[in-house]
């Protein structure tokens, strides 16, 4: 088994448990804490606050070190911390500001480990099958967001939302171990005599991400279509709960179904990007998006649960084949353009602007579907999609493309 395939399984396999986690998290704010969608919207902006706070500087860290140990310490580090939410429920003293707190340890952790594991995938193929990998990668996050929902709904009916979270704690534990048995993969580090001061290395990230990379426009509409994205993760949850009085069992289903649809995407997106370049599929994703939202929030004309179900899930299948298309473009773009010293830097100065977006608009969102309604609020998102596709329409990203290898085998 190749180096890629080991780590694909690892990435895999925790990609399920995440999924999971997510509806768990989620449900346990909004029925074992009683709480709401300004609640829900505070769960968000916890989970990705270190972004906004410490991106910059760990991504100059990562590149510092060997990317394989940071893998493994933090995916052992965010076992541990999803362990200890079971374990507060069990002795009653689960609260949100305790779950909260546990959050935002578990985003630190995950900063640090989307730094280097995102900049590893570089060192485990070449930059010919960069879209290739991440189409991959992709898809194994698809199969997760497709049955880890499901999954989760049966989990929390059958043993409650904190115990489900205990499976994601386990399948960090074999990400961590799968990432630890590669040891034959090439670990360059610059000496330490030609290291700057760690600010001039951030500054030095964050220029070749906005400056003549090439890859500020594509940047700063990615900002735009996290704001959609983040209204969708803050309230798609409480929509279906709320609004449209579904089970945590149809919620599951629905956003399996959008797991389905990323799948798809995940899949196909080498061949759409063949047919309409890098560029194109970019911005058709973005746009189908911008489409899948509004029907999401038609689903609130339906009277019956089950017909909303299926509406809601019409549009999750939407956006999740538009993001299974659209992320492996995003990265073989970005990392096809950095070279290997720059590549934690400029993909955690990316993320963490991305991530920043998610902090601010999360409680936002929360507030505003607890004031005007979460059908108004979610329709907002379609706008930022639409905003974000013809941003990249008007400018020269539209016409790239980026080499695909036609003769890479499946991992």
């Amino acid at each position: 088994m190749s180096s890629f395939s080991r780590f694909w399984w690892g990435e895999a396999v925790s990609g399920m448990g995440t999924a999971i986690t997510t509806l768990a998290l989620q449900t346990l704010v909004l029925v074992t804490l009683d709480g709401g969608p300004t609640e829900v919207g505070w769960l968000s902006s916890a989970r990705w606050m270190p972004y906004l706070v410490l991106g910059l500087v760990v991504g100059a860290l990562v590149d510092r070190v060997r990317r394989r140990p940071v893998i493994v310490a933090t995916d052992l580090a965010r076992a541990a911390l999803l362990a200890s939410i079971p374990l507060a429920w069990s002795l009653d003293v689960l609260t949100l500001p305790l779950l909260l707190a546990v959050v935002v340890a578990f985003g630190v952790a995950s900063l640090v480990n989307d730094a280097a594991s995102l900049s590893f995938v570089p060192r485990l193929v070449p930059s010919d099958r960069l879209q290739w990998a991440h189409a991959r990668l992709d898809g194994a996050g698809a199969v997760a967001q497709t049955g880890g929902p499901a999954l989760a709904g049966a989990l929390v009916r059958l043993v409650g939302a904190p115990l489900a979270v205990l499976v994601d704690a386990a399948t960090y534990l074999f990400a961590a171990a799968t990432t630890a048995s590669l040891t034959r993969v090439e670990e360059p580090r610059g000496p330490v005599a030609e290291r700057r001061p760690l600010i001039g290395e951030v500054v030095e990230g964050a220029r070749w991400a906005y400056g003549g990379s090439g890859l500020r426009r594509l940047a700063l509409s990615t900002h735009v279509w996290f704001a959609g994205q983040t209204v969708l993760i803050v309230l798609v949850v409480p929509f279906a709960y709320l609004r449209l009085d579904l089970t945590a069992l149809q919620v599951g289903l629905v956003l399996a179904v959008g797991g389905v649809g990323a799948l798809v995407g995940a899949t196909t997106s080498t061949a759409v990007g063949r047919a309409v370049g890098t560029g194109g599929a970019v911005i058709t994703s973005h746009a189908v998006s911008a489409v899948a939202v509004l029907v999401m929030v038609g689903a609130a004309a339906l009277p019956d649960g089950w017909q909303a179900a299926v509406v809601l899930a019409l549009g999750q299948l939407g956006h999740g084949w538009a993001m299974g298309v659209s992320n492996s473009h995003e990265m073989a773009f970005r990392q096809s353009r950095t070279p290997d010293g720059l590549q934690a830097r400029t993909n955690t100065t990316l993320r963490s602007l991305n991530r920043a977006v998610i902090v601010v608009v999360s409680p936002v969102a929360g507030v505003a579907a607890d004031r005007i309604g979460t059908g108004a609020v979610l329709a907002s998102a379609a706008v930022a999609f639409g905003v974000a596709a013809l941003m990249l329409a008007f400018s020269p990203f539209r016409h790239t493309r980026v080499y695909v290898d036609e003769a890479v085998p499946a991992p």
